[in-house]
């Protein structure tokens, strides 16, 4: 059976996300892309996985013992989503700060540094599996969500700040 692409894209943005920002160094530098294709895999051992279209540049730097950032970003920050989503404003300040070598986005939700274990093909993605080496809770406030192809306004309550839990990442 064949799946009509424009359908497949109309139900799967009814699924509602939350917005992240992956970062990662290329040549001593952050570089960052918008993306709702993440979720929790594992607590014992800590996981979570991306999903990243074979085109992106990211999957160049991205192998196997490589660190990402993955920052949950506030509904406030919708500015650096666009930024990072392909609709570049040349103006924005784009506020990281470094965690075990690691961009992250400053004054997110919550950051999360975590080293690539083990990538596999998906279709037109690969997905990347990272083992969690850093975790840490930004301040409370609304989160950016994604839903049908627009970012929406939801109220939620989110635990305290200052949490935070490092281990090595080089």
């Amino acid at each position: 059976m064949d799946i009509d692409a424009k359908l497949y894209r109309s139900v799967m943005g009814l699924f509602a996300t939350g917005v992240t920002v992956i970062s990662y160094v290329v040549e001593g530098k952050p570089v960052s892309m918008t993306a709702n294709a993440f979720m929790s895999v594992s607590m014992e051992p800590p996981l979570v996985l991306i999903s990243v279209r074979k085109q992106s540049r990211f999957n160049e730097a991205m192998k196997t013992g490589t660190c990402y950032g993955v920052s949950f970003l506030a509904e406030s920050q919708q500015a650096i989503s666009a930024h990072f989503g392909g609709r570049r404003d040349e103006k924005l300040n784009v506020p990281y700060l470094w965690r075990r070598e690691t961009p992250l986005i400053d004054g997110s939700l919550a950051q999360i540094v975590a080293r690539t274990t083990a990538i596999h093909e998906a279709g037109d993605h690969l997905l990347y599996v990272g083992h969690i080496e850093h975790l840490q809770l930004g301040e409370q406030r609304k989160p950016l969500v994604f839903f049908s192809g627009k970012y929406k306004q939801v109220e939620a309550h989110a635990p305290a700040a200052g949490w935070s839990v490092n281990a090595d990442c080089w």
